[in-house]
């Protein structure tokens, strides 16, 4: 007698665990959200980029708008400009007074973006800036607890130059739920205050300063396009590695 079972039409299950499904394009740990991404979530991020595109634009053109352009960087918010136009006006420059205009709100362009950027994902966006670096990761933690415990002093403190962190400051602001109205009003007036100084400490050098940065951002054109060249060599060295080595 058979002791095979009737097949009652059911297959049966595989040995072993089943496979985990495939994750999400948006569950990836190298994004700030912790969910699908919504509509905000997405334009937030875009306007991340397009302010971490600029920044990249930025570091090599500054050194020639510092020597061919200065009253557009300062205009844009740049510290070294509005130094370099207040030295001017010391020798007769009468734009001033509007490239310190502009340069109030050319200065915090994107600070809406990174308080928005902590309202809506908090803690995890400063994880994902931290990335695997143990000494950013510690950086940002001192930043993070400074701007919880003094708030808007660390707004005003984050905008000197020189110091650091201050992407983190706007998020954890943006995160400990600061009005935007409040944010913006300290924002506001600390940029018209740090431009004003630095305008001011342009004037009282002068005309030494002038010749100076003009010197200065000459030399780093030079400089910037170098940088360029080698990032463009080393990104095509790469790329032909990587085509040599496909089967």
């Amino acid at each position: 007698m058979s002791d095979a079972q009737p097949d009652d039409g059911r297959t049966a299950p595989p040995d072993g665990p089943e496979p985990e499904a495939p994750k999400e394009w948006w569950d990836d740990p190298s994004l700030p959200w912790r969910h699908k991404p919504t509509p905000a979530d997405v334009a937030c991020f875009t306007w991340l980029g397009i302010a971490a595109a600029y920044g990249l634009v930025m570091s090599f053109l500054r050194p020639t708008l510092l020597a061919f352009g200065p009253h557009v960087l300062a205009s844009l918010g740049s510290w070294s400009g509005m130094v370099l136009i207040g030295a001017r006006a010391a020798i007769g420059d009468p734009w001033w007074p509007l490239v310190w205009f502009l340069g109030t709100f050319g200065l915090i362009k994107f600070d809406c973006i990174y308080w928005w950027a902590g309202r809506l994902w908090g803690r995890e966006l400063i994880e994902v800036w931290s990335g695997r670096s143990e000494r950013a990761r510690r950086i940002n933690e001192r930043v993070e607890r400074f701007a919880r415990k003094y708030e808007l002093a660390a707004l005003v403190l984050s905008m000197v130059p020189g110091v650091p962190g201050r992407a983190v400051v706007l998020a954890v602001l943006g995160e400990a739920g600061t009005s935007l109205r409040r944010f913006l009003s300290v924002s506001i007036a600390t940029s018209v205050v740090v431009n004003g100084l630095c305008l001011a400490a342009g004037y009282w050098i002068g005309e030494p300063a002038v010749a100076v940065m003009d010197t200065y951002g000459k030399y780093l054109t030079w400089v910037s396009l170098a940088i360029l060249v080698v990032l463009i060599a080393q990104g095509w060295r790469t790329q032909s590695k990587r085509a040599a080595s496909k089967p």
